[in-house]
């Protein structure tokens, strides 16, 4: 398999890995500038050559996937004794991580709007859980990419997810999206949480949460309407690109921070003002 076909199978299979690429060779050495391997977690692709070079390149790569980092590097290694080389020269080596995930998103619901919200959110650096416990709701196709998970119980779908989750919740049910909400805010570790409705509709919520022993701070962090006021319209499809552009703004606004309990990640998102079915 070449390295274009595992970068292929890696993205269809969510897996982050890091392409490490001979971008420049001096000296005598046997190294051809083009060379590349792909590095997971735990795994190896094609090489760069071989010897020390190439087990100190997999380290660093390996680094950039434990830290996550999105940013491509040079570097530059001296070639000789240190390296195990009889000759002198350098080689550098440049390191781009492909397939890291900005957010892992569970969308709840199949609806309308989620089957127009779902296709945007797979073209995203992102890791997407589709979760709804109506089979026949789902489309035939399902982007590449998306988990699709049928449970009767949707809501123990939360504990699964890891800290610092996106949660969109958009259920045929109000209240099984009252149920849903209070077990997210019950983990108050989201880095964002939405909930498809009308200002109507959050006022209602918050008077049943606040019923529940929910505290405002905590309840102030649900996005409810969601989407970015500026992208008008009712149809699913404008909906939907108004919610995916609210993600964006939050993973490029706090991606890479930790996320702490009961942190409102979204600050930065201006309030949205669209009344939603």
């Amino acid at each position: 398999m070449s390295w274009i076909s595992t970068l292929a199978d890696l993205q269809q299979r969510g897996e982050p890995c890091v392409l490490v690429t001979i971008i420049e060779e001096r000296g005598s050495t046997p190294r051809n500038a083009g060379s590349k391997m792909v590095v997971t977690a735990d795994r190896i692709f094609e090489t760069i050559g071989g010897g020390h070079l190439e087990f100190k390149a997999m380290g660093i790569a390996r680094e950039m996937l434990e830290s996550r980092s999105q940013d491509t590097r040079l570097e530059r290694f001296s070639l000789g004794a240190s390296l195990g080389q009889c000759c002198g020269g350098a080689t550098v080596v440049l390191f781009e991580p492909m397939g890291q995930p900005q957010a892992h998103i569970a969308v709840f619901g199949a609806g309308h709007v989620g089957r127009a919200l779902v296709p945007l959110l797979a073209s995203l650096p992102c890791k997407v859980r589709w979760i709804d416990s109506r089979e026949n709701e789902f489309p035939e196709q399902i982007p590449a990419g998306v988990e699709k998970v049928i449970n009767e119980e949707v809501i123990d779908e939360i504990a699964d997810m890891p800290a610092g989750s996106y949660y969109i919740v958009m259920t045929h049910n109000h209240q099984l999206d009252l149920e849903l909400t209070a077990e997210i805010l019950k983990r108050n570790d989201f880095a964002y949480f939405g909930l498809i409705g009308s200002k109507t509709k959050r006022v209602k919520f918050e008077h049943r949460l606040r019923e529940r022993g929910f505290q405002a701070d905590v309840v102030q962090r649900m996005r409810c309407p969601m989407g970015i006021a500026e992208v008008k319209g009712k149809l699913p499809v404008e909906i939907a690109i108004s919610i995916a552009g609210e993600v964006v703004a939050t993973y490029n606004a706090s991606f890479g921070q930790e996320v702490k309990k009961g942190e409102t990640v979204a600050r930065l998102i201006p309030s949205s003002r669209r009344e939603q079915a």
